[in-house]
């Protein structure tokens, strides 16, 4: 019988994919402030995930998953992100609350309720943050985006996703009613980027480069 993996081995598996999708890379100082805990514990456990075979880590460069740690982190991933829209879109709570409760179930639930999940709720292909479910072969279809930093002033484009989901930046987004498939236009630059003008909804707001960097997003195709 199959070893049961640990939720907080889950836990650092999908925050070790979060970041390396990010940044390409995953620091053990990352880690730290994503997971909140001691530079110890992450060291401890990072040591033990790598005699488990599930990730490399090379010191001063970070920590890479294996074949096996990424498969693991993506069904994590699927479960959390099938639940965000069972409880966003499904039941209609908040979406900041909704990753927060997502975080707490997605390690308490099988693949087999998650397939219902999804066939409940139709067979979503994005969570309500705009970010694609995993499939249950574990492939991910990524539509084409960048992030909003890499915009230039004149551009009308459309939000793709928000790669940054703590609570507090989802509250701030959804006062600014920035959501994924919204149309904003880039108004104005300010030096290195920041902050950044955009419109949204006739109202135009200022970004500071830290929040603009967490706005995935594609050109309107004329």
């Amino acid at each position: 019988m199959p070893k049961r993996i640990s939720a907080t081995v889950e836990e650092y598996l999908e925050t070790i994919y979060r970041l390396q999708e990010r940044s390409g890379v995953a620091r053990t100082s990352d880690l730290v402030v994503m997971l909140e805990v001691a530079p110890g514990t992450v060291t401890n456990t990072i040591d033990r995930l790598e005699r488990d075979l599930l990730v490399i880590h090379k010191p001063y460069k970070g920590v890479q998953l294996t074949d096996r740690g990424r498969k693991i982190a993506i069904s994590v991933i699927r479960r959390h992100r099938l639940l965000e829209c069972l409880l966003a879109d499904f039941l209609g709570v908040e979406w900041e609350k909704s990753h927060e409760i997502a975080c707490s179930l997605e390690h308490w639930i099988s693949e087999d309720i998650a397939k219902k999940i999804e066939r409940v709720l139709n067979y979503p292909k994005t969570c309500p943050h705009g970010n694609p479910i995993p499939t249950e072969l574990g492939e991910i279809i990524e539509e084409g985006a960048y992030p909003l930093t890499m915009s230039e002033v004149g551009e009308k484009v459309i939000i793709v996703k928000i790669i940054e989901e703590k609570p507090e930046f989802l509250r701030y987004f959804s006062k600014l009613g920035i959501r994924p498939k919204k149309q904003i236009e880039i108004v104005d630059k300010g030096p290195l980027n920041d902050p950044i003008a955009i419109k949204i909804d006739g109202k135009v707001q200022a970004l500071n480069r830290k929040v603009a960097s967490s706005i995935m997003i594609r050109r309107i195709q004329i």
